[in-house]
Order: structure tokens, then sequence, then C-alpha cells
């Protein structure tokens, strides 16, 4: 992943769905494999609406795939948005080849 405004943008979606303790809790039980929402719900002792605006938010970034069975609906995490995630913190590693620190001259004079 480069720095292009599309990139940029893909990298914000997928980090603000993970800005929440409660996504991010989320994601740490699916860690092991799918789970039916109401096992998040138990676990995470939440709302239904609370828990369905949280799974929506990382479904809509990709970090989350459902599937139904009946009438229980199964989630789990999505590798390839992982991988994704994974890329984008590499492009933003700093440089090997930091420039000098600027001492005394302003920036913008």
């Amino acid at each position: 992943m480069t720095a292009t405004a599309p990139n940029i943008r893909r990298a914000a979606e997928l980090f603000h769905a993970l800005s929440d303790e409660t996504r991010v809790s989320i994601v740490e039980m699916l860690q092991n494999g799918e789970r039916c929402v109401c096992e998040l719900q138990n676990a995470l002792d939440a709302a239904q609406s609370r828990l369905s605006f949280h799974l929506k938010v990382l479904k809509d970034a990709g970090l989350v795939i459902d599937r139904k069975d009946g009438r229980w609906v199964y989630y789990a995490l999505n590798a390839d948005a992982f991988a994704e995630m994974q890329e984008a913190l590499g492009a933003l590693k700093p440089s090997r080849r930091a420039m000098p620190v600027r001492r005394g001259a302003a920036c913008c004079d």
C-alpha cells in the first residue's frame, strides 16, 4: 500500500473501525473463529441495537464477514482486511533514513 489518496482513505476506514473498545473486543472474540451474534451479545453484555451498530461498522470496513444459518447470524474475521491493515501500517513506518533535527533556524521563515 502506497500513500495514494484512495489508500489513505482505506487505511483511515480500517483504523477507524478499530477505534472503539467494543469493536476491538469483538475482534478479539472472533480471533479463534466465528461466533454467533447471541454469543457476542452475552459475552459483551451489550444491547442488541448497540452490538448491531458496532458489527455494522466492522462489516462496512470489511473487517468482519457474516453468514446466516436459519435465524442465527454468525460473524468471523476477514483475514484479507487484516492483511491490508498490516500493509497499511508497514507503509506508515518511519523511514530508516530519518531526517536530521533542525536546530536554531525556524522552518518557515
